[in-house]
Order: C-alpha cells, then sequence, then structure tokens
C-alpha cells in the first residue's frame, strides 16, 4: 500500500462519516474512559445494535466507576441479562471495585497497567489506552482484522493471520489523533469494508488496498474451516412448590468458575456428550415433559430433557426458593429462560 500519509485519508473520511455512537465521544471532546471501558466490555461477541439499546440504561443507572463498584453483583448481572457472556458482568464488577477502591477511581493509562485489571485483556487494554488517552497502541477487532487482510491481500487463514494482521496495523498507526485512527478504521470495516457487498467504491484506501487491484476482496480474510460443534446433553430439573409467595421454583447459583458462572439455574445433570444416568436432586415424583429445550453456546449445542415435580414442605441445602412470578426480574441466562418458558409457555413472568 502507499504508506504516504494513508492514516490522513481515513481521518478525513472519519471526520465526514464517522458514527454517533451513545458512548462515543463528540468531536473535540475528550473520552471518558469509564465509557469507552464500559462500552468495550459490552461490545464483546455482541454487536453495537444490541449494545446501543443497553448501555444507556446501563450507565444511567450506573454513571461512574464508584457507583457500579458500590453496586450489588446481582443488580448488574439482572441488568446485563441478554447480553450473554456473564463472566464479562462479574468481571466488569471486579474491575470497577478495584479501580473505586485502590486506584481513587482513575483508570491506568497504559496498556499493562489496564491488563493488570479483571476482565481486560489485550484488546480492551489497547482500545481504552488509544481511544480515552490518545496514546499509539495497536487496535485490532473483527472489523480491523478484515480490512487489514484486504488491504494487504493477507492469504493466510485466521486465526493464524492474527499476527501479519496486527503487524501491518502497527505501521498504520499514527501517534497523533491514535484514539480517533482507531475508531476510524473499525467505522471503516463496519459500514464500508462488510463482510459481505463491501462499498469499496467509497472506501477512503481504495486505491491502495492490494484485494480490490486484484478483484477479489469477498474472499478475505481467508478463515479455516469450522470445527463442527459438538451437542451436550443433559436432564434438567423443575421443582415447584406453593409458597409464601404463591408458586415458587427451587434454584440454585452456579460455580463462579466456569460458562455462565454465578447465574441461577434450574439444577441439572452434567452438560456431557454422552448422557449419564443421574437420580434426580431430590426424591419427589418427577414427571418428564414432552419435547426438549435446545440452545446454542459458542462452542457446542446443548439439548435438555426437562422433569418437573411438585412438593410440600421441602427446603433444600443449597440454592433457594425464587417464585414464579418474579422470574423475569432476576438475572437469567437465555437458556434457563428457555427453561422456564418451555414448563410454563405464555406465563414467563406470572
Amino acid at each position: 500500500m502507499n504508506r504516504n500519509q494513508p492514516h490522513e485519508k481515513l481521518l478525513n473520511w472519519y471526520d465526514q462519516h464517522r458514527r454517533v455512537l451513545p458512548w462515543r465521544a463528540l468531536p473535540g471532546e475528550a473520552a471518558d474512559p469509564y465509557c469507552v471501558w464500559l462500552s468495550e466490555i459490552m461490545l464483546q461477541q455482541t454487536t453495537v445494535a444490541t449494545v446501543k439499546n443497553r448501555y444507556d440504561a446501563f450507565i444511567s443507572r450506573w454513571p461512574n466507576v464508584h457507583a457500579l463498584a458500590e453496586a450489588l453483583l446481582d443488580d448488574v448481572l439482572s441488568e446485563w441479562a441478554g447480553l450473554g457472556y456473564y463472566a464479562r458482568a462479574r468481571n466488569l464488577h471486579k474491575c470497577a471495585i478495584e479501580i473505586s477502591r485502590n486506584l481513587g477511581g482513575v483508570f491506568p493509562t497504559d496498556e499493562d497497567g489496564l491488563k493488570s485489571l479483571p476482565g481486560i485483556g489485550d484488546y480492551t487494554a489497547a482500545a481504552i489506552s488509544s481511544i480515552a488517552y490518545d496514546n499509539a497502541s495497536v487496535v485490532v477487532d473483527g472489523n480491523v482484522e478484515r480490512v487489514m487482510a484486504r488491504l494487504f491481500r493477507i492469504e493466510e487463514a485466521l486465526p493464524g493471520a492474527k499476527k501479519p494482521i496486527r503487524k501491518h496495523a502497527k505501521t498504520l498507526t499514527p501517534n497523533k489523533r491514535a484514539g480517533d485512527y482507531a475508531q476510524a478504521v473499525m467505522d471503516l470495516g463496519a459500514t464500508i469494508c462488510t463482510p459481505r457487498k463491501p462499498s469499496c467504491e467509497y472506501c477512503p484506501w481504495q486505491s491502495g488496498c492490494l484485494a480490490f487491484a486484484k478483484g477479489d476482496v469477498e474472499r478475505f480474510p481467508v478463515k479455516a474451516p469450522k470445527k463442527k460443534r459438538p451437542t451436550r446433553r443433559a436432564t434438567i430439573y423443575w421443582l415447584q412448590r406453593e409458597g409464601s409467595s404463591g408458586r415458587e421454583v427451587w434454584m440454585r447459583r452456579r460455580p463462579e468458575q466456569g460458562l455462565l458462572g454465578g447465574m441461577m439455574e434450574f439444577p441439572s445433570d452434567k452438560w456431557l456428550v454422552e448422557r449419564e444416568a443421574n437420580a434426580p436432586p431430590v426424591a419427589a415424583n418427577w414427571e418428564g415433559l414432552p419435547g426438549e429445550v435446545v440452545h446454542i453456546f459458542t462452542h457446542f449445542r446443548l439439548e435438555l430433557d426437562v422433569r418437573q415435580a411438585i412438593v410440600g414442605a421441602f427446603e433444600p441445602e443449597d440454592g433457594r426458593w425464587v417464585a414464579v412470578r418474579d422470574l423475569g426480574s432476576i438475572a437469567l441466562p437465555t437458556v434457563m429462560k428457555k427453561v422456564a418458558e418451555h414448563v410454563l409457555p405464555g406465563q414467563f413472568n406470572d
């Protein structure tokens, strides 16, 4: 690519076409590190459209890192419901506590300092350092990967191509307006250099794009063949009683570490490729429900048989009774919402 100040072409384009996003500082304004951090954590594995609908509610409830640090984890998880990957919410809360109590509410300005905090990895540290503090950090997300792979026509397949992509991205990152540049490349990938049918005629980097010159833009980035997603199976148990709050169901909290860590669940067997024949968690007159609950996680498909029982006086050693009418107001992962809807179709908020 012609390296005659390519960042200037991109920044000129960005000044005219930048996206207006609720967490993004307006031209001439200084970025708020809290807003940058919060948005970047929310955007991990989640679309901009989804986050735009949730960010304002989150920031209104906890407008700064001190407020978030004082929040109850269950409240944070409830507000996070629907965004998925709940470990992000737990680390978000831990990070807020660390910054509020031990760093006086001030985010580190350098990548190493940021990476020492819970839930902040290489990409997020670079994004905060660049966007909030205008450091010349190399910010590479999915949009940037696509732009660089096409710009330099990188033949190596992802994820192996990440190293050459980062190397090329570093050569283009400017020392001045680094934060704007990082956001400009992301905007270019999101609005012009899209996965399918890119609008190359509007791209400020068209003249230097090797893939455009060869006429095979959509072939990049090259991706390795997808591995087949395995299926895991289990039985999940809906134990119900009539309590002081009306109809109640027994729930427990998942371990902090691991998938859906810290979230509330209906008890189940282990999620295994080969289903195990396990005894129910308590002795009761269990009945199987027709059909099954299916949920797709990133790395596997989960199929759940659902069994239900009604008990009288019973206090479980772990977990607690939850009013069925309150299920809509607690932090439930999507798979558990599907279970509730399967047991009580159309009555989830009853």
